[in-house]
């Protein structure tokens, strides 16, 4: 397998964070756009398609949650395997990723389509607008294993170092989206007007097309599929070993919309423009930490590939230049988005008192953004170590122990800014804690590899794969 060799191991540092993260970038920002211009389109079909929009979100988020925590389980052990030579074994864990990943999506399908009136019901929905999230949630659960499958898949691709392959799909897949929205949305000839059931349609072929489109790249371009029917023994090694990662991880990104869901809370007392502020400001973030987001997603490949191959100075090299990025570029964007404080909102509601919670927001959260992203990157680190549990006491250290106390004690002293505050001190306080976490993780990981290679020379092509287990 020429394309799963460790390239990531050899070449300058700062060159591969950057031809890997630029790709992934594009990929991404293109997705998030496209979610807006669902948001936009299902608006002009009504209120009440839109809320139900808004009412399937936090099951979609629940669903993506899964996606993100079985594909860095899969990006972790396959970067491993692949840095510590073992191409066969990097075929076989990103073969078994993609069974593994069809299997919990489907058993979850299942459930969500027997479950829908009465989840809805629980999360407040509207008797009459059940008919409406029910139609539209049928058909996201048929696409989901296909949704999950084609996500895990282009994390193994990643897992080699290459990110332009899934990236172009995940371009494609938003492109096709975007074009079909308007199709099926409002009806064009011969095809029907399907409204909101449209934008769901629209959503299922353009994820086909990601599925179908990596299973083709993994088994003919990079050689990282396999159909020979795996022994029983083999298949529950390789799941153990990426739910050994996918599963805390799963539970990390679950945290963060827990979390949200309790300053939205506290912020209802102020109305609901206070509530509606929030959520725009909430948007405008999304699509201002995408660099983040991307810089995330290629740390843990870099880091699993040399992980394995005991380079420690390459990961803390690599570790360095990503806080200078996050911190340096963090400041820009706080500036930035001061200066366009006022304007940003305004593209949202014309609402003063929504714009007025939005600016605030956005004059006190991104001076953290910073060390926000060294949150992301170190977490992302941590799952390409092989140890997530790290990753997971950050998250719920961020999030439950220091930002929602602190917003609870910011609200009662400042009102509405004592919020926002709290939120930037857990982010600064956490990416500080990360920092010093992953370094001091990296030379203890190294350390064991090596010590392990040493008593077992003749293995040494295969510490990273045994070592996947309960580090």
């Amino acid at each position: 397998m020429k394309s799963s060799q460790a390239r990531l191991t050899r070449g300058p540092v700062g060159k591969h964070l950057v031809d890997m993260t630029v790709p992934v970038l594009y990929g991404i920002t293109l997705m998030m756009l496209q979610g807006f211009a669902d948001a936009w389109f299902i608006g002009q079909v009504g209120d009440r398609e839109l809320a139900a929009l808004s009412f399937a979100f936090p099951v979609l988020m629940i669903i993506t949650s899964v996606a993100i925590g079985l594909g860095a389980g899969t990006s972790s052990v396959v970067a491993r395997a692949i840095g510590a030579n073992d191409s066969k074994r990097a075929q076989r864990l990103a073969t078994d990723s993609l069974i593994l990943s069809f299997v919990i999506t489907a058993v979850m399908s299942c459930v969500g389509v027997l479950t829908i009136e009465p989840l809805f019901r629980l999360l407040g929905a509207p008797e009459d607008m059940l008919p409406l999230i029910g139609g539209y949630m049928r058909i996201l659960y048929l696409g989901t294993p296909f949704v999950v499958v084609g996500m895990v898949g282009m994390s193994s691709m990643r897992a080699t170092g290459d990110t332009r392959l899934p990236s172009r799909l995940m371009v494609i897949a938003s492109v096709l989206n975007v074009l079909l929205d308007p199709l099926l949305i409002f009806g064009w000839g011969p095809v029907p007007r399907m409204e909101l059931d449209g934008a769901a349609m629209a959503a299922l072929l353009a994820r086909a097309s990601i599925f179908i489109g990596t299973v083709y790249l993994m088994r003919h371009r990079l050689d990282m599929l396999s159909f020979n029917k795996p022994k029983w023994e083999e298949l529950k090694r390789s799941w153990a070993d990426i739910l050994h990662v996918g599963l805390p991880a799963a539970g990390t990104n679950a945290i963060i919309p827990i979390a949200t869901g309790v300053i939205t809370a506290t912020l209802a007392q102020y109305g609901p423009e206070a509530v509606a502020g929030f959520g725009v400001a909430s948007r405008i973030e999304s699509v201002t930490l995408v660099m983040f987001y991307a810089l995330s997603a290629v740390i843990g490949p870099f880091v699993g590939q040399n992980m394995s191959a005991g380079s420690a100075k390459r990961i803390y090299k690599a570790l360095r230049l990503c806080t200078l990025f996050c911190l340096g570029s963090g400041l820009l964007l706080a500036l930035v988005l001061a200066v366009l404080s006022d304007f940003l909102p305004g593209l949202f509601s014309d609402n003063v008192e929504i714009r007025r919670v939005a600016q605030l927001f956005l004059w006190i959260a991104p001076l953290s953004y910073g060390a926000y992203g060294m949150v992301m990157v170190m977490n992302a680190s941590f799952n390409g170590m092989g140890k997530p549990m790290p990753a997971v006491a950050i998250s719920v250290g961020r999030m439950a122990v220091i930002y929602v106390p602190l917003a609870l004690l910011g609200n009662h002293y400042f009102g509405i800014a004592g919020v926002f505050m709290a939120y930037a001190v857990a982010n600064i306080l956490t990416g500080a804690w990360s920092y010093v976490w992953a370094r001091a993780s990296v030379k203890s990981q190294c350390k064991r590899n090596a010590s392990r290679a040493d008593a077992e020379p003749e293995v040494s092509n295969y510490v990273a794969a045994e070592t996947t287990r309960r580090l």
